[in-house]
């Protein structure tokens, strides 16, 4: 029998978006089915990954007020999903307002609701994949995690 060849995963780009409120850090986060993530996409051939996921939040929010205030760091997924991995940068908004447009591509919103919500919040919402994440971008942007030791 042949040796299988490892294939290369396929990347996904994304943010994770946040919005400073005086109750706090805010993280918009999106449902699909009855999963919560960040908004996020596949990088197109000879696409940056940043340019993809900033692409990726307007074409899935219509939220165009990004600002990279963390700079160009990012956190990868382990592969999920046919080989699938996704990359998230962290970007603030001062949009409130979230609009979920009609995909050409699929005729309906990629996504079937929004949600602006806290850290605790956040952490309830996530799946063990986007759990992870939730918690860098939390300590990329200063927000103290309740369930970690010495912070």
């Amino acid at each position: 029998m042949p040796a299988r060849t490892a294939r290369t995963p396929r990347l996904s780009a994304g943010v994770v978006v946040v919005r400073h409120t005086a109750a706090g850090w805010l993280f918009l986060m999106l449902r699909a089915y009855r999963n919560w993530d960040f908004p996020k996409g596949v990088v197109d051939p000879g696409e940056e990954p940043l340019a993809a996921a900033r692409r990726e939040v307007r074409e899935e929010t219509l939220i165009e007020d990004l600002q990279f205030n963390w700079g160009d760091e990012y956190v990868e997924t382990a592969p999920y999903s046919n080989n699938k991995v996704a990359r998230y940068y962290v970007a603030e908004t001062h949009t409130e307002r979230v609009t979920l447009p009609v995909s050409p591509d699929i005729g309906r919103p990629e996504h079937d609701e929004s949600r602006w919500v806290n850290f605790a919040a956040a952490l309830a919402l996530s799946s063990p994949r986007v759990e992870p994440i939730v918690r860098w971008a939390a300590g990329m942007i200063g927000v103290p995690d309740p369930g970690r030791v010495g912070n």
